[in-house]
């Protein structure tokens, strides 16, 4: 079973999380910031992982450490989750298209981390969630996941739509590179670690 928990409390926020790779169901989010539930729940949905998370953050200051630290705990999650990365496709690219938005993700799953983030939003706020955050968890998931993640808005004026078309095509890409494919012997590398 590919599965991951992890309980992280720091001065600013106390995270419980829990995924499986091979299970859809159950999606429960609770981070107390509305807009990056929703988030959270589609991204869940398209990566067609189970993902459970409950979050208590300093929300009195703002939504950021709630934000950087989710992303923090579901890389280390996945990370744990993938093991050794045996027989799993690696690489996941989709394009996602959300009303006048297109969005773009590509990712490697290969034990390198960075993220190049493409992206402009002209509304600061969606609810309580400050937009310029969604780089900051993107930023999060990848270094902690160690995974190559490229973000790409091609067109869209709608920010909402835009940042929902971001975290679904991870959701998709994810889905695609953490697949088990019996052609693949091994790890996908030539190096033979990932």
């Amino acid at each position: 079973m590919r599965t991951a928990t992890l309980t992280r409390k720091t001065a600013e926020t106390a995270i419980t999380l829990s995924l499986n790779l091979d299970r859809q169901e159950p999606v429960r989010i609770q981070t107390g910031v509305g807009f990056f539930d929703h988030m959270l729940i589609l991204f869940a949905r398209h990566s067609r992982m189970s993902l459970e998370i409950s979050v208590e953050g300093d929300l009195e200051v703002d939504s950021h450490h709630t934000v950087e630290d989710v992303g923090i705990v579901l890389g280390l999650c996945l990370k744990e989750a993938l093991g050794d990365k045996a027989g799993i496709n690696r690489y996941g690219t989709s394009f996602v298209p959300m009303d006048e938005s297109l969005a773009l993700a590509s990712l490697d799953l290969s034990g390198r981390a960075y993220l190049v983030f493409d992206a402009a939003f002209d509304n600061p706020k969606l609810g309580t969630f400050d937009t310029e955050l969604a780089e900051e968890f993107f930023q999060a998931l990848a270094f902690n996941t160690q995974m190559n993640l490229h973000l790409k808005i091609i067109h869209g004026k709608n920010t909402h739509h835009k940042i929902e078309a971001l975290f679904k095509a991870t959701g998709r890409a994810l889905r695609e590179a953490i697949t088990k494919n019996p052609a693949i012997q091994g790890v996908n590398s030539t190096k033979g670690i990932l």
